[in-house]
């Protein structure tokens, strides 16, 4: 029999079973009402607003007070609409763009009234987080594929922000921030209003050569009035970053070539170490950059050789209570560009991805420990083909170290995607891992590891109906039959309601080496319901109940359920921009081997082969952002496996504006099990001086203390950008033992790089 029939009859026979239940029943019932309850949106057709951008011939001189004749004369955007705390009225204070360009620079003008020169904004550091300050927001959508976009971000002190933004921009993974590019704000602040003049070179966006239209987005936080509004009309039950509600800019005459400069950026890092655990000194000095070569008007060539991934920016350190492994998300900046054409591909949540860009440059040594593996060299080619296909290619080439048993690998992912209907694409990818060379210590079912797939992502034209559909299958030596992966998830989000059914398979012997897959050899069902009120005025801007069902089933065990979820979920949002989510969860979980959460050395684990089930309850509340002082709190306490566990956490925030912040986070898990199993109390406390003394110079310093890690470690950064996306950083580390108490690593490294168009 096929694999293919094989898997049919298996999940025919579990389907047979399972949809006997009341609750299936009941959730394709639901499903047939959702098909059938296609409303009009309304928004959709208000979001069709048009600016007219002026062509000139000279040049603006950025002074933040737009006084220039042609300002006067240039295509104006205003009349706002709030998004929050309503979505139904105008904004309470008027905003206002401007847009003009010649045949080298998009010139944006804005004037903002506000409430009193109290502007909110917490640092001077470029790429600010947009929901802790004052600040006005543009986005393009050059290709008008309502798919991806570039958004240039400002505040009432000219600080500057950065994003591509690619999903459709309505999740929370949407926004690359650590894209960078070269252009200009300047601003000027009065008593009742802000102005801010810029100048984006077209060099810095992609765009089709002859272009007269682009799909733009202007919104607005204004902290003074907790209020936040967009051009577009946007329904609060989406995001106001979605690309689904944007108006449209008319260009006088047809655009030019981007003329893209080619780019180097070279570095120097020189490095001073010390591993007290060894009383081992090392001292390293390194040069190398990259390249960036534009092709065309849409497509990039990014050359690394000999790429410095030092740690100028630690991860943030966890506690993990779980059985699997924690997903930490890629800073290393030549993997982030375009990253959506790459990590997109395979589960909609994040727990199933074939490729995961963090597998590069790491590897495991002969004593399973995972250590850094030096990357020589890679390139990267991405961008759009045209208006409806995308492509993308990355090859990267690791070191061997035969001291610690590891092969030179080469790693490589092709991708291409083509726009289906308004916003929908359909992608094909192709990953491969293979080793170079002959190596003794090297398994024969290791040499190679390869991945296919297809994934259909679904965006409807208003972006009320979203879904992942795919299917991967993994090729090693000697293995070729079956290790298919798939994924059916749907959400319909319509204004007063979200519905969301969501079906995945990992088979046993899937496997992705160069990707992010914590469970294999599971069948995953999930459901999710929740109704939305928008209260008409008072203090609170908008709650839903909801429920939320997840099971999990072992194929290769006879279809065992082995974890199953039942979720009531309430949040409300408050009109001062507050929320406070409760969550009452029974949960059921057959281990199917030992496992000791405690991870405590010779501790006896929880038996495997045998079921638990146990209550939780949590609350979480986070206050409001615009306050000086701010912070969240959250608990969560009740049943785990057979025992009891209590979870309290606190993150406090305080505002020198715009010069200081300063942050502390602390977490604490209890866990009480019945003898002969271990108890632990776990701390997790990390303190942040982030200190802004101008606009080009940072200095921020972070401690992370973990008793379960046995580890307090101290990571202080002055940054200097001493031209534009050039910076000198000086950076020491430190981490220390905790149980007796005493240097275990220290470091400090000098690095500089330099962006240079040519």
């Amino acid at each position: 029999m096929s694999v293919y029939r094989l898997s049919c009859s298996v999940l025919f026979q579990k389907g047979i079973r399972v949809i006997r239940s009341f609750r299936v029943r009941l959730l394709l019932c639901s499903l047939l009402c959702l098909f059938l309850y296609l409303p009009v949106s309304v928004y959709s057709q208000d979001s069709q607003r048009n600016i007219f951008v002026k062509y000139i011939q000279g040049t603006i001189i950025l002074d933040g007070k737009l006084d220039e004749p042609e300002w006067q004369t240039a295509g104006k955007g205003g009349n706002f609409w709030q998004f929050f705390p309503s979505d139904s009225a105008r904004a309470m204070n008027n905003t206002e763009f401007r847009l003009m360009y010649n045949d080298n620079m998009l010139y944006i003008g804005i004037r903002a009234e506000a409430k009193s020169d109290n502007f909110i904004v917490s640092s001077l550091r470029r790429d600010f987080g947009g929901t802790s300050n004052d600040n006005v927001t543009l986005m393009f959508d050059t290709f008008k594929d309502g798919t991806t976009a570039f958004l240039f971000g400002m505040t009432p002190y000219g600080v500057q922000r950065e994003v591509f933004v690619s999903g459709g921009g309505s999740q929370r993974n949407s926004f690359n921030n650590s894209w960078d590019q070269k252009w200009q704000v300047e601003s000027t602040m009065h008593d009742d209003y802000y102005v801010l003049e810029a100048a984006v070179p077209f060099s810095s966006v992609k765009f089709r050569e002859g272009e007269k239209t682009w799909r733009v987005q202007c919104y607005r936080w204004d902290m003074q009035t907790n209020e936040q509004s967009a051009w577009a009309r946007v329904p609060q039950n989406q995001m106001l970053s979605s690309l689904a509600f944007m108006g449209t800019m008319e260009f006088e005459k047809p655009l030019g070539k981007s003329h893209t400069p080619f780019t180097i950026i070279p570095y120097m890092n020189t490095l001073a170490s010390k591993d007290y655990s060894t009383d081992s000194k090392d001292s390293k000095f390194s040069i190398g950059g990259d390249a960036k070569v534009a092709i065309g008007n849409s497509m990039n060539l990014d050359i690394t050789v000999n790429p410095d991934f030092s740690n100028v920016e630690v991860d943030d350190i966890f506690t993990n209570l779980t059985r699997f492994e924690v997903f930490l998300p890629e800073k290393r900046q030549f993997f982030i560009d375009n990253n959506d054409l790459f990590g997109s591909y395979g589960d909609a949540y994040g727990s199933a991805n074939p490729f995961f860009s963090r597998r590069i440059g790491l590897a495991r040594d002969a004593s399973g420990n995972m250590i850094e593996n030096r990357i020589i060299g890679g390139v990267r080619l991405s961008g759009k083909l045209n208006d409806r296909w995308r492509l993308g290619f990355l090859n990267m080439q690791t070191e061997e170290d035969t001291d610690n048993e590891i092969a030179s690998n080469n790693n490589m992912m092709f991708t291409m995607q083509r726009k289906m209907f308004a916003r929908s694409s359909l992608g094909f990818f192709a990953v491969n891992r293979q080793t170079f060379g002959d190596y003794d210590f090297l398994d024969p079912e290791n040499e190679y590891n390869r991945v296919l797939g297809l994934d259909y992502n679904l965006a409807s034209a208003d972006n009320s109906w979203t879904g992942k559909f795919y299917v991967h299958k993994s090729l090693q030596p000697d293995d070729t039959k079956g290790n298919y992966s798939w994924q059916t998830t749907a959400t319909y989000n319509p204004r007063k309601f979200k519905a969301v059914i969501d079906l995945r398979y990992v088979d046993e012997d899937f496997r992705a080496d160069l990707g992010f897959i914590p469970r294999l050899g599971i069948f995953k069902s999930g459901n999710e319901f929740n109704y939305i009120f928008y209260p008409s005025g008072g203090k609170i801007s908008r709650h839903s109940p909801g429920a939320r069902a997840v099971y999990y089933w072992r194929p290769n065990m006879d279809w065992k359920q082995t974890d199953r979820t039942y979720s009531l979920l309430y949040d409300i949002n408050f009109a001062n921009q507050s929320s406070l989510r409760l969550n009452l969860s029974n949960e059921y979980v057959f281990l199917t081997r030992d496992f000791d959460p405690t991870r405590t050395p010779g501790a006896v684990p929880l038996p495997g082969n045998e079921d638990y089930s146990f209550n939780t309850f949590s609350v979480d509340y986070q206050s409001n952002p615009a306050k000086v002082f701010s912070f969240s709190v959250e608990s969560e306490g009740g049943g785990y496996y057979n025992g009891h566990s209590f979870t309290a956490g606190t993150e406090l925030t305080y505002r020198f504006q715009p010069w200081v912040l300063l942050s502390l986070n602390t977490r604490y898990d209890a866990l009480r099990l019945p003898d002969p199993h271990a108890d632990a109390d776990f701390w997790l406390v990390t303190p942040k001086v982030d200190i802004t003394f101008s606009k080009s110079v940072f200095w921020s310093t972070l401690v992370q203390y973990s008793n379960q890690r046995e580890n307090l470690g101290i990571n202080s950064r002055l940054q200097w950008r001493f031209a534009p996306l050039s910076d000198l950083y000086l950076v020491y580390n430190d981490n220390y033992f905790t149980k007796d108490f005493g240097p275990k690593f220290r470091s400090i490294n000098l690095k500089i790089s330099y962006w240079l168009n040519i």
